[in-house]
């Protein structure tokens, strides 16, 4: 997913908690639904991130590739100004992209 185009806040927001668990039915499993989407965003970004950084590497400590290395500076400063997973995976949620399933409920429903 390209999170830098995403519309998600990138400071903390207030939901309204009615709108945010109506599709569930639960707000639980609501924020459990989020919780599991922001761990995979944060692994995701964090894997680019490393990814990106990676190409930086030295194996040689040299003094002047510290000082010189604006380019790893500017990428981890444009990590840190994108919003946090907990709120990406907010957005997504009230946009309904993501796809969710309550394997217990299921259950119940077949036994019915």
């Amino acid at each position: 997913m390209d999170y830098k185009k995403s519309n998600a806040p990138l400071t903390t927001v207030t939901w309204d908690t009615d709108k945010m668990s109506s599709r569930t039915g639960n707000i639980y499993e609501t924020v459990m639904i989020i919780s599991k989407r922001a761990n995979q965003i944060g692994v995701e970004m964090k894997e680019e991130l490393n990814k990106k950084l990676q190409e930086f590497a030295s194996y040689t400590d040299n003094l002047e590739e510290v000082f010189e290395n604006r380019e790893q500076i500017e990428i981890s400063k444009f990590y840190e100004r994108l919003p946090k997973p907990s709120l990406l995976a907010a957005q997504e949620f009230i946009e309904g992209k993501i796809y969710y399933r309550n394997p217990a409920r299921d259950k119940q429903v077949e036994e019915e």
